[in-house]
């Protein structure tokens, strides 16, 4: 059986709250929920993860995920809602639109999307800055060429659209189109086609060719024709919430076999929103995908009372030049720590290798309800097998896939 092994560690330094994780010649990149910043790790050696640079944000903004390819870095800048807003409750944010949850904005922040040269890996150089008029960006998609696809919220939406991204000239990109579900432009006088306590908010969008699959958290799965980046059009809408909880956050395409891993995201903690899963959807025919399966939950104790959240975050996303397979997916499961799949047979998926990292040391979550407990929050595979897994408190883990 396969097996998975730690290598080393890091609280990198001393701001062990992690989300996305890059790595490319021979250093991590980790975006930070509440450091307000850019952490920059030297894994030479991955058995000795070692913290070299920090970039920090402008006051009040953060960048919790970045982008890197080519010799540049993309990294989003938005308002550090759960700083200035210091939500009641979690159910605040995953079940309002933003616009409506967060209303703090006298204090000033940054919202765009900054670049980064990369020619000195160790100390990337700030190369530009494409400001928004909203709240900012949550997440990209680049693996180079002429668009990046990001999830902004403009003012006058309510939560996060589909923006692309014209790269042609890094320094000073140019958002050149726009999509969104029908309900989330408030400022032209459309009105939420969703129910009360759901959020309908592009995650992020991954290509595949000129297809896009777009996670629209509790909007579900949208499929668009990119075949015009410019003009996204809509091919097909699928959302099994309800009666699920929603929470719609990672789409993986498997080009090859015409398929599409789908993962929801955990966003309540002891499972009180019920078990979130990852969908396998027969996407052969873009205008209808249809879901033939789950990748199997977790087993071994009982997840649901260990505390934190239990399901589903982000998914290895099979970039140029790490491990990719259509066979083998790599998602990440809160506190049940980073878990290997066999899809060979879509519809039977089996769970092949599993890894827990240790519990932090301490909680720097500013989040209500938030627990000393492992909580994985990304996965990024080496073309060699090596994994780089975040937490939201435990710092990032190198870890050997031995499969």
């Amino acid at each position: 059986m396969p097996a998975i092994r730690m290598l080393g560690h890091t609280d990198q330094g001393g701001r062990p709250d992690g989300v996305q994780v890059m790595v490319a010649r021979g250093h991590a990149y980790v975006g930070h929920m509440f450091s307000d910043g850019i952490s920059v790790i030297d894994v030479a050696d991955p058995r000795a993860p070692r913290t070299v640079h920090f970039i920090a944000c402008p006051p009040n903004t953060r960048a919790s995920h970045l982008q890197v390819h080519d010799g540049l870095m993309l990294a989003v800048n938005a308002a550090n809602v759960w700083a200035l807003q210091r939500y009641g409750e979690q159910g605040d944010y995953f079940g309002k639109p933003l616009a409506d949850s967060f209303s703090r904005r006298e204090r000033e922040f940054a919202a765009g999307m900054r670049m980064f040269d990369l020619a000195d890996p160790a100390s990337p150089r700030e190369i530009g800055f494409m400001p928004v008029e909203g709240i900012g960006l949550h997440r990209i998609w680049w693996v180079g060429g002429r668009y990046a696809y990001a999830s902004v919220h403009f003012d006058g939406f309510t939560d996060h659209i589909l923006a692309v991204i014209d790269m042609a000239d890094p320094v000073t990109p140019e958002i050149v189109g726009r999509w969104w579900l029908p309900g989330m432009h408030r400022a032209g006088g459309e009105t939420p086609t969703w129910r009360e306590g759901q959020r309908y908010a592009l995650h992020h969008m991954i290509t595949a060719g000129t297809i896009g699959y777009a996670a629209w958290r509790d909007g579900g799965l949208t499929v668009m024709d990119l075949a015009d980046p410019t003009q996204p059009r809509l091919l097909a809408h699928r959302n099994w919430s309800p009666p699920y909880a929603g929470g719609t956050h990672t789409p993986l395409p498997l080009p090859g076999r015409g398929l599409a891993m789908v993962a929801d995201e955990a966003t309540s903690n002891r499972c009180a929103k019920g078990l979130a899963y990852i969908w396998v959807v027969d996407v052969r025919e873009p205008s209808n995908p249809v879901t033939i399966a789950t990748l199997p939950s977790p087993e071994g104790q009982d997840f649901c009372s260990v505390g934190g959240k239990f399901g589903p975050h982000n998914l290895h996303e099979n970039r140029p030049g790490t491990f990719q397979s259509e066979e083998l997916i790599f998602a990440t499961w809160h506190n049940a720590g980073v878990r290997v799949f066999d899809v060979r047979d879509a519809y039977r998926p089996q769970e092949v290798a599993g890894f827990i990292p240790p519990a932090p040391q301490r909680v720097v979550d500013i989040r209500p309800g938030a627990e000393r407990v492992t909580q994985s929050t990304d996965v990024f595979v080496a073309s060699d097998g090596t994994m780089y897994v975040t937490d939201t408190n435990g710092g990032m883990s190198v870890l050997a896939y031995e499969g």
